[in-house]
């Protein structure tokens, strides 16, 4: 038995919402599949869906509607008249890189004196600091333009103005509530700026800068926003959309002598690029610069002019990311090992779970430690914090990954007492801590994490956009769907139940056989689905059994025959018959040892329960359910999770329980 990884949550629909995608359909003379899931994002009417599939430059909001505009813009264009030296000084992450290499473009359009600065990440860390200040005093910088990066650095600020430096501030992440005293404060998400859009990147925030000093949009250059805002996971809705919808075909012209080059050091058809090439294959390799060497490299690239110089650069930064991935193994082995120490210490003292992963250790490259923490999210679905230790200086750094219904920046300003630094917002942070206060943070957190999650949260959810059968699936569909690119956060790409199908294939592919792929079969269509990462599912399934997969539809182009393919994101074998009902004493020994094991594993647990129990998958598979449905246990994607002294209630009052008895006595 194939239980599903997550809770699927498949949009519900009312006959006045059909009404309406059929009438929106005929309105706009697009399909009605379009019209649907328009709706069901929020898009509503015939000026909202025209907007967000039309949009043009000319949606876009005028730059002087971000508060601090006026007075960037003066200052700025004072430096430039009067031949004073002025530094972009950005981050290390591909937002940031993407924010300096835009305004490195603007400065030198404008004929600016100007050169650019980004701190080291492991030996300056995160955002302004009073050494790379006193650098910019010795070389005569009179301004500094911050870019993705700025607004908590109030000191920082006082200092420059000590030396005489001014700060335009620009920057898209939380404000704290002082805000620095600079000569000008660019950020949407400051409480008292009306501009109406409050989801741009970094690079968003540049770009409206670059657009109020050069009097218009500089379009040319959205390739390079769209790369920073697809990087930094921003939503792709509003004139985000509009910028990356633009940037993408910018790029797709082959004319960004950077862009070409690190494309094809990672395989990607520039001619073809999608968002998700630049989020899965462009952006880690720009990344891979700050996180091992220097982000100055990756900028090199971009606003590099010599083909040659292109290649070796982006051969570089191939070879960092190469590196990159193996440091992380590595690390990920490490942090596992250090996690299944501190569950086996908590079981030991017969305490709960820790609800929040927080894990540290010397030598740890903080450079790749939020990329350790989302593969530790991936594989439990808790809030995590990975740390790493610098002994000398007597402090950790960490990097921070949250469920949904935890905010990470919400939960560390509840504990700011405790923290040297930090920044972020609700799924992602930044912190630096001394070491001798991470046992607080972590109890502090993980108090948090009790108080604010209830037991769903626990339990990843899947949205599933439509249910549909095999029949359904063509390659017009999957067009039509097309018209919805491009995908990314609060627009992804639509996500489909296939119901009613059956599996005629499947098997273990890929190196060590860590892919699945199946072929669905119905009647005359198939369909081909790939599963990454999915491979042990090969020896669990059965062609015999229905099944029910969700996924995202593409195309497969082999050999000139283009081909619908889903890839699979969870799946469901239909129940089999129970060949015998589980007896109250059976349903005991089941509910016994989960609880004294506190959390179990899934992989090999139904063979475990049923040598206790004697009883088949489908029988434990209804015991768990029933199990689940009292609130005595959790189950998500990878554990089985006793609940600590849960309310008592008889089995009987299990609607699973009673359902399920009724068509066994019925058989």
């Amino acid at each position: 038995m194939i239980q599903r990884r997550n809770r699927w949550k498949l949009a519900t629909w009312s006959q006045e919402q059909e009404m309406l995608a059929t009438q929106l359909s005929k309105q706009l003379t697009i399909p009605t599949l379009v019209t649907k899931l328009l709706i069901q994002r929020g898009y509503d009417n015939a000026d909202t869906i025209e907007s967000f599939l039309y949009g043009t430059p000319a949606n876009m909001h005028d730059p002087y509607l971000l508060a601090g505009m006026n007075e960037a813009v003066e200052r700025i264009l004072l430096a430039k008249q009067q031949g004073e030296k002025v530094r972009i000084y950005g981050d290390y992450d591909a937002d940031g890189v993407s924010s300096t290499s835009l305004l490195y473009f603007t400065f030198a359009e404008l004929g600016l004196n100007f050169d650019y600065y980004i701190p080291h990440r492991m030996l300056e860390g995160y955002g302004l600091n009073k050494g790379a200040i006193d650098k910019a005093k010795q070389e005569g910088i009179t301004l500094m333009v911050t870019v993705d990066t700025g607004i908590s650095a109030y000191e920082e600020v006082e200092y420059a103005k000590l030396l005489g430096i001014d700060v335009v501030i620009t920057d898209h992440h939380e404000p704290p509530e002082q805000l620095p005293q600079a000569v000008a404060v660019v950020n949407p998400k400051q409480l008292h700026c009306p501009y109406p859009f409050k989801g741009l990147a970094g690079v968003g925030v540049a770009f409206k800068l670059a657009t109020a000093l050069l009097d218009g949009a500089p379009m040319q250059w959205s390739g390079i926003v769209a790369l920073g805002t697809i990087a930094d996971l921003m939503p792709l809705q509003d004139e985000n959309r509009i910028i990356v919808s633009y940037g993408l075909a910018e790029l797709r012209k082959g004319q960004q002598i950077g862009f070409n080059a690190l494309a094809e050091a990672c395989g990607i058809n520039m001619a073809e690029l999608s968002a998700m090439n630049i989020g899965f294959g462009i952006a880690p390799r720009i990344n891979a610069a700050g996180r091992l060497k220097h982000a100055k490299q990756a900028v090199e690239l971009i606003t590099c002019s010599s083909e040659q110089g292109a290649i070796q650069l982006a051969t570089e930064l191939d070879h960092l990311n190469k590196e990159r991935q193996l440091i992380v193994e590595t690390m990920i082995q490490e942090a596992e090992t250090q996690w299944q120490s501190k569950l086996q210490a908590v079981k030991a003292a017969k305490q709960p779970e820790p609800n929040v992963i927080v894990l540290a250790q010397e030598g740890w490259n903080v450079g790749v430690i939020g990329i350790v923490a989302s593969k530790m999210l991936e594989r439990y679905y808790k809030p995590v914090i990975v740390f790493g230790i610098d002994v000398e200086k007597g402090t950790a750094k960490g990097s921070a990954r949250s469920i949904e219904g935890f905010d990470l920046h919400a939960a560390l300003t509840e504990c700011d007492s405790l923290l040297e630094h930090y920044g972020g917002h609700q799924a992602a942070a930044g912190m630096t801590v001394l070491i001798e206060n991470l046992p607080k943070l972590e109890e502090g957190l993980d108090n948090l994490a009790l108080q604010w999650l209830t037991e769903e949260d626990w339990i990843p959810k899947l949205k599933i956009d439509l249910a549909c059968d095999l029949q359904d699936i063509t390659l017009d569909t999957i067009k039509q769907l097309s018209l919805l690119e491009p995908f990314g956060m609060t627009n992804p790409s639509p996500r489909v139940l296939v119901k009613n199908t059956n599996l005629a294939e499947r098997r273990a592919i890929g190196k060590e056989g860590k892919h699945l792929k199946l072929l669905l079969k119905d009647q005359q269509m198939t369909l081909d689905v790939i599963g990454f990462g999915m491979g042990d599912y090969a020896k669990q399934l059965s062609t015999s059994e229905p099944i029910e997969v969700v996924g995202e539809l593409s195309i497969n182009e082999w050999n000139s025959i283009r081909k619908p393919q889903l890839q699979l994101q969870d799946l469901h074998v239909q129940k089999e018959q129970l060949k015998v009902f589980p007896s109250r004493e059976q349903f005991g020994i089941i509910y016994q040892y989960v609880r004294k094991q506190g959390v179990v594993p899934k992989r090999g647990v139904y063979e475990k329960l049923s040598k206790l129990s004697g009883l088949a998958n489908v029988e434990i598979d209804l015991i768990l359910e029933v199990f689940e449905e009292l609130g005595f246990i959790l189950i998500n994607s990878y554990q089985i999770q006793a609940v600590p002294s849960p309310q008592k209630k008889d089995l009987a009052s299990s609607a699973r329980y009673n359902s399920a008895k009724l068509q066994f006595e019925a058989k």
